[in-house]
């Protein structure tokens, strides 16, 4: 019998009571079920709302319970509604009428509103380390690239010279921001539903404080009917997720390009790329792949949560209920993501000849060239269009800015000397770059300080 029979002449029809029940997704939150059950039967007890006895033998009980399904001696019953009535309909069998003390002055609403919170705090904690470790792993792999000279690009043409260390590190100052959105969501949601009840709270004594307390919050939640209707705390969860994807996948998208014989800048390791059932010659970059396709997984996981909340009535509504499978699907595919993402890229082999060679086509140091006459006096503008003419006269002639004889150089202005060949090297394009910021070894590397810096704070 359904826990909260009563009211009702019949049984449920079974394919109600399947299409209701969520126990195949939320026995996921068993532990932070019970962790929540113990705090509330110690506070009951602490209050004298049940005997001290009968809170002893709910935690005790309890605390059976987490051990048993943890060690697989008890397993979850496929026709319970929910985590929240297999761990009460359990700890009723092995208390009896001790065990149906436990959900007094509590509410399946505020208890599940506690669960995911407690859930997802948790998740953070464990997916802000796998951030931290892959920026630990791209801040290795651009240390030993500060020189690694390639080609910058704007609308996929080559751009500008900087080296593959500056490219990196772009990306770790993406996931520094996913750690700052992780972070600020942890501590908005950390606030304690329970004792909300229904959605008016109770008329027992309780001390919503203590349960805070003991569960780690800051504080209780200060409107009851916020407090089981809220669910913001999963959109902002789920928005922090689908930026970090949306990072991972760029930077997927990158790796793609660099491994294709077009660009050839990198080359996977065999254990994260596969081959083809017809070409023989092929390695595909599967991984990177399926890391840009599920980037639109999470996003719609994303969309699903703000469709559900956006025409809801204060309080609870049983559409709260989907909150979970979008959330705990975004948070697994983040997971498996990074965790696959980090060794990866640790064992990708960089080939810095390449680079170099993509950096030395396509007239990327054309800006300096400009910028050379400037410093001698000549107004940008200026500049630039009498190095966009030696452009032009490069590609009719098959020559580069490199090649060029002084000559042409002189008959566009008397201000280039000898020199103009040393300031447009490729090498002295990226060491002038030396701007906060910019891609010279000397700046990467003030770069690459600051983030260790940060990353050993933030793991502090």
């Amino acid at each position: 019998m359904a826990l909260w029979a009563g009211r009702f002449s019949k049984e449920v029809d079974s394919t109600v009571n399947a299409f209701n029940s969520s126990i195949s997704f939320d026995a996921r939150m068993f532990a932070q079920d019970i962790r929540g059950s113990i705090a509330h039967a110690t506070m009951l007890g602490e209050c004298g709302i049940i005997e001290s006895s009968e809170s002893e033998a709910i935690v005790k009980g309890l605390q059976g319970i987490l051990e048993d399904i943890q060690s697989g001696a008890l397993v979850f019953d496929p026709n319970a509604e929910d985590i929240h009535m297999f761990v009460e309909a359990e700890l009723t069998k092995r208390l009896g009428s001790t065990g149906k003390r436990l959900h007094t002055a509590r509410s399946r609403n505020d208890q599940v509103a506690l669960d995911i919170r407690l859930y997802l705090r948790d998740e953070i904690a464990e997916i802000k380390d796998l951030v931290r470790r892959l920026m630990e792993t791209i801040c290795d792999l651009a240390a030993a690239h500060t020189e690694t000279i390639m080609p910058g690009y704007t609308h996929l043409q080559r751009a500008q010279p900087i080296t593959f260390a500056h490219h990196l590190l772009c990306y770790a100052q993406m996931l520094r921001r996913d750690m700052g959105r992780l972070e600020d969501t942890a501590k908005r949601m950390n606030e304690s539903p329970l004792g909300s009840g229904a959605l008016a709270g109770t008329t027992y004594p309780i001390d919503r404080f203590r349960t805070a307390q003991l569960l780690g919050f800051d504080a209780p939640t200060a409107n009851s009917l916020d407090g089981v209707s809220d669910r913001d705390f999963c959109v902002e969860l789920g928005c922090a997720l689908s930026l970090l994807m949306t990072h991972l996948s760029r930077f997927s998208e990158e790796i793609i390009l660099w491994c294709s014989w077009e660009f050839k800048f990198v080359e996977l390791d065999d254990a994260y790329a596969t081959g083809s059932s017809i070409m023989p010659q092929k390695k595909n970059p599967d991984v990177t792949e399926l890391i840009r396709g599920k980037t639109g997984r999470v996003t719609g996981d994303l969309v699903t949560l703000l469709s559900m909340l956006k025409g809801l009535p204060l309080a609870y509504n049983k559409d709260m209920q989907e909150d979970k499978e979008a959330i705990f699907d975004a948070i697994d595919n983040v997971k498996l993501c990074v965790t696959t993402f980090i060794p990866m890229l640790s064992t990708m082999r960089v080939l810095p000849d390449n680079m170099r060679a993509a950096a030395a086509r396509g007239f990327i140091n054309a800006t300096d060239c400009a910028d050379y006459l400037v410093k001698k006096g000549m107004p940008f503008r200026d500049a630039y269009k009498i190095t966009g003419t030696l452009v032009a006269r490069c590609i009719a002639e098959g020559l580069t800015l490199e090649t060029l004889p002084i000559e042409a150089y002189r008959e566009m202005t008397p201000l280039f000397d000898e020199d103009v060949y040393t300031a447009i090297s490729l090498d002295t394009c990226v060491r002038e770059r030396s701007s906060y910021g910019g891609p010279s070894p000397e700046a990467v590397r003030m770069q690459l300080d600051a983030l260790r810096a940060w990353l050993e704070t933030d793991r502090a």
